[in-house]
């Protein structure tokens, strides 16, 4: 298994594509199934059946309990067993994973840390312009074959904006205007302002607006997945907030350690009513994810051919990417540190010394063996010795 930060919250699914029908979603290398009981809740569960690992995504839903599609099994909404077809008794162990799992602005977060107990809704980002109903949105979602870091990566650096995106929403002047970073503990800011530019084409189209503007990016990456671009354009000298603001809400959820799910959702302050500039924002976003797309999985097949070694350029621009990246890699080590504090040690062993493997048990069983044929040889040559020194006395 690859190495994920658990202890935190991920999207799993839109909220309409949970219904009482089950669903399979894989996060981080764990298997789900998400759907809805009878008062409408969405439920996580392990998607594997305690008896023979069937999915439980292949069963069918009884009243609030799901029903294994191989021998019948029966789960609560808790993980529970209820019911084995052909006896009344229930097997302790024929229980499986209930997640914790919070439903807000249209998303399913599911909770994939170790203790329930750490699963706090209020550490979710805000996400509240998906709802609000003086902003309108366009929402999509796709499986990128990349590792999701560096979709954190695209996002963070949007100079690649002029290159890659250059037929549909790049500008030529975007990298030449500087960054600066802020961070504030698992949080990295990067902040982009373009003073005094020509309104770019989806402002002008739908507002009817023309001249320069105070144009800003400044992307939000609340490590370790998910990003809130802030942009927009505002009358020279303006306040951010007295523009015509964007918000792009990103959430990247791991499947594995080359494949992600990408959910979006692409928020607007101006020309709300426009159903026509929603439908060709929304064509347009299209082809921008698939040009993404298409450059992050290249990326990631280029990255394979030379594993354990990533980049071997960094310049200014990096500069968000770099701190995001030492973040990430510091949560990684805090949560190995804190599985490894909490492991059951072997009787006898030293409180920092891991449980051994198949093969590392083998070893030490074979130095054991050796050491112990040693013993044994020092053993009847010191007595030999001994006997020998007796008879010359």
């Amino acid at each position: 298994m690859a190495d994920h930060i658990l202890n935190t919250w991920y999207v799993a699914a839109w909220s309409d594509e949970v219904t009482n029908k089950p669903i399979r979603r894989m996060i981080c290398e764990q298997s789900i199934v998400l759907y809805r009981i009878s008062d409408d809740q969405a439920k996580a569960l392990a998607d594997r059946c305690a008896h023979r690992a069937f999915p439980l995504s292949k069963g069918r839903m009884l009243g609030d309990s799901i029903e294994c599609g191989y021998h019948g099994f029966t789960y609560g909404p808790d993980g529970r067993c209820t019911k084995v077809p052909g006896q009344t008794t229930l097997p302790e162990r024929a229980v499986v994973r209930s997640y914790p799992l919070h439903e807000k602005d249209g998303w399913i977060w599911v909770w994939m840390g170790g203790d329930p107990a750490d699963a706090d809704p209020s550490d979710i980002p805000d996400t509240h312009w998906m709802n609000d109903p003086n902003w309108t949105s366009v929402e999509h979602s796709l499986q990128v074959d990349c590792r999701a870091e560096l979709v954190h990566d695209n996002l963070l650096d949007l100079t690649h904006e002029s290159f890659l995106h250059k037929t549909t929403v790049g500008d030529d002047y975007i990298y030449e205007y500087g960054i600066t970073v802020e961070v504030d503990d698992n949080v990295v800011l990067v902040d982009r302002l373009m003073p005094s530019v020509p309104a770019p084409p989806l402002y002008a189209d739908t507002m009817g607006i023309d001249g320069n503007w105070d144009r800003f990016h400044a992307t939000e990456f609340f490590v370790p997945n998910n990003l809130t671009l802030h942009s927009g354009i505002t009358a020279e000298g303006a306040p951010r907030e007295e523009g015509y603001l964007i918000k792009v809400l990103n959430a990247i959820t791991p499947i594995d350690a080359h494949t992600c799910w990408y959910y979006y959702s692409f928020a607007r302050n101006f020309a709300v009513d426009n159903v026509e500039a929603t439908e060709q924002l929304r064509e347009g976003l299209g082809l921008v994810l698939e040009e993404d797309k298409d450059a992050l999985e290249a990326q990631e097949l280029g990255m394979q051919t030379r594993p354990g070694r990533e980049f071997d350029v960094l310049i200014a621009q990096d500069g968000g990417v770099a701190k995001a990246r030492r973040i990430h890699q510091a949560l990684l080590k805090k949560e190995a540190k804190e599985r490894e504090a909490k492991e059951p040690r072997r009787p006898g062993a030293p409180a920092n010394t891991k449980p051994i493997g198949a093969a590392a048990r083998r070893q030490a069983q074979k130095a054991a063996a050796a050491g112990a044929g040693r013993s044994a040889a020092e053993s009847t040559t010191s007595a030999e010795a001994t006997s020998t020194a007796a008879g010359g006395r």
